[in-house]
């Protein structure tokens, strides 16, 4: 097994905690049932994630606008009221993310589905996302995990050997698709069990 040298990580779910639920839970008075169906069928998680791909949120916005013109204020909420939907840094995961930001042996970079939109926001709020020796956001490139040019896109900007890097994502279909481009992946639940992974991959934080 080739020598670790580059650790590439998402952002959201991993480092920081994103959730719609922020602002609907309130504007439904607490019935998840409603939220949820909501969030389902509406505002749907799929929708969002074709904006992760660079289309535009106001358009998104005004089609969906369009399909449920019933629920327009509750529509015009999900990237007016975004960044309240934007929660709190994973404090565990950014000590191990310090670790090897610190660590002279290892280049560290991410890789997130990410809305070029909304991103600024996030680099805003979190001034560690000034760590990274680079990020690439989806949103700004046109095109999402887990399809493969992404993780091409992601090697040859940052000159990275696809055999000396490992990719951490909480999203499995995201792991799968850097494997299938040659990136090592950790299918990320918590920060204890990252740490045990990437010590069995040599990596010592």
């Amino acid at each position: 097994m080739n020598k670790i040298s580059t650790l590439i990580f998402d952002l959201g779910g991993v480092l920081i905690d994103w959730s719609p639920e922020y602002v609907y839970l309130k504007e439904f008075r607490g019935n998840r049932d409603k939220m949820e169906w909501f969030l389902n069928e509406v505002c749907a998680w799929e929708w969002n994630m074709n904006q992760d791909a660079g289309y535009p949120l106001a358009k998104a916005t005004e089609e969906r606008i369009a399909l449920f013109p019933e629920y327009e204020s509750l529509i015009r909420m999900y990237y007016g009221r975004w960044e309240e939907m934007l929660g709190h840094a994973h404090d565990d995961t950014l000590e191990v993310l310090k670790a090897a930001i610190d660590h002279p042996e290892y280049r560290v970079y991410a890789l997130t589905n990410w809305s070029g939109e909304t991103f600024p926001l996030a680099r805003q709020k979190f001034e560690w996302l000034q760590w990274f020796e680079g990020i690439l956001v989806s949103g700004d490139e046109g095109i999402r995990k887990p399809h493969q040019e992404i993780y091409k896109l992601m090697l040859s900007r940052f000159d990275i050997k696809a055999s000396e890097a490992v990719f951490i994502d909480d999203s499995l279909k995201n792991i799968v698709g850097s494997e299938q481009a040659g990136i090592k992946g950790i299918h990320f639940s918590n920060a204890g069990q990252l740490r045990n992974e990437l010590r069995s991959l040599g990596i010592r934080l």
